[in-house]
């Protein structure tokens, strides 16, 4: 089993690490944070580099990209920022679904507009009591001529009040089946009339943004439906090992950015007449760090391997978002007592990464529905 990239794959991970380090500079990550503002100069850097486009067909303008040139874009972006990372992976995964699942005229329509930045797309499927049981959801859509008319709630919604934002909203068609025969995709663009957003004010990842969405008879064209009448559990499926699968990639880059900074502190500090580095306890703390972000990146990587091979990779990538979104939370905590008090001051970015690598075990499936999964892949029938 060979990992090693391609000559034009390492091209790509250069070629990206510029140009974050260019436009994603730390004063401007913090300069952002501090003013909660949404990266749209880094975003256009992207669009502009071709990187929205690196998974989508030829056919489409894109540039056919596989499964592992979409972790090396991802990793890099989540060095910078994983809060960033969200921005790019909402747009993509939501093209994705179109072309797999819209029609020739969405197509055309719809993913023009994304790949030359024009629009932006984002997810919303969570509710205040439909989280990881989203069976309990409750906004509807109902027919009414040629139009859908939208009532209910959303949460958790990252990135949908970016400017020329579509949201992608999961919705019940059919309230009198299964959840999985009656949910339908319609795509809603941000500011039509009856929508009212609230920012929520987190803890971390404060610059694209999570936001609380209410729907009062929000009318949106008949055509704004995807995959068809009550098929929204297909499209749901079928893009979430991708989607897991880069989140994990994003996740080793984060945590590969704190044992970075915590290293380049403990070589720079001295105590008692030396760098803290070279003291037992420190030393080792470091390199545990470095060995588990590495066992992180190694699961990715295997089950990027997979999927770029056709093969189904469901227990390998919960694996990989399992251990890499706990690995990034524990030493973003160790990156934290190496910084001691440069750690907690607001000046420093390890207090950022310590901030932001918190959900990583809670959002885009639970380390705990994680475990489920995973026993149950197993042959486990865990309730």
């Amino acid at each position: 089993m060979d990992f090693s990239f391609t000559d034009e794959q390492n091209m790509l991970r250069d070629s990206v690490a510029k140009m974050m380090d260019k436009v994603a500079t730390p004063e401007y990550i913090r300069r952002l944070e501090k003013e909660q503002a949404y990266p749209d100069e880094v975003y256009q850097a992207w669009v502009d580099m071709g990187l929205l486009s690196m998974p989508f067909p030829e056919e489409y303008q894109g540039l056919g990209g596989n499964a592992i040139d979409m972790v090396i874009i991802a990793e890099e972006l989540g060095k910078r920022s994983f809060d960033f990372f969200q921005a790019y992976g909402g747009s993509v995964f939501c093209g994705l679904n179109v072309v797999k699942f819209g029609t020739p005229e969405q197509r055309a329509h719809w993913i023009p507009k994304l790949l030359s930045g024009e629009i932006k797309m984002s997810i919303s499927m969570s509710e205040p009591d439909a989280g990881s049981d989203i069976g309990a959801m409750r906004t509807t859509a109902k027919r009414d001529g040629e139009h859908w008319v939208i009532n209910g709630q959303k949460l958790w919604a990252t990135g949908a009040g970016a400017t020329n934002n579509v949201i992608n909203l999961y919705v019940k068609t059919d309230t009198s089946v299964h959840y999985r025969k009656g949910m339908s995709l319609l795509l809603v663009d941000k500011d039509t009339p009856g929508i009212k957003m609230r920012k929520l004010e987190l803890l971390g990842r404060r610059c694209v943004g999570t936001y609380e969405i209410f729907f009062d008879n929000v009318r949106v064209p008949f055509d704004r439906l995807v995959g068809g009448e009550n098929r929204g559990w297909d499209v749901v499926m079928n893009g979430l090992q991708i989607e897991r699968l880069t989140a994990t990639a994003g996740y080793c880059g984060a945590a590969q950015a704190v044992v970075d900074l915590a290293l380049q502190y403990a070589k720079d500090r001295k105590q008692f007449g030396r760098p803290i580095g070279t003291f037992q306890a420190i030393g080792h703390m470091l390199a545990d760090m470095a060995t588990e972000v590495e066992a992180a990146r190694t699961l990715m990587l295997r089950a990027a391997w997979m999927v770029s091979a056709g093969r189904d990779a469901l227990k390998e990538i919960s694996m990989a978002k399992l251990y890499s979104s706990e690995t990034f939370a524990k030493v973003a905590n160790q990156g934290m007592q190496v910084m001691g008090g440069y750690g907690y001051n607001m000046e420093f970015d390890m207090q950022r990464l310590f901030r932001d690598s918190r959900v990583t075990t809670v959002a885009a499936g639970s380390s705990q529905m994680q475990r489920n999964l995973i026993a149950n892949l197993m042959g486990l029938k865990v309730q």
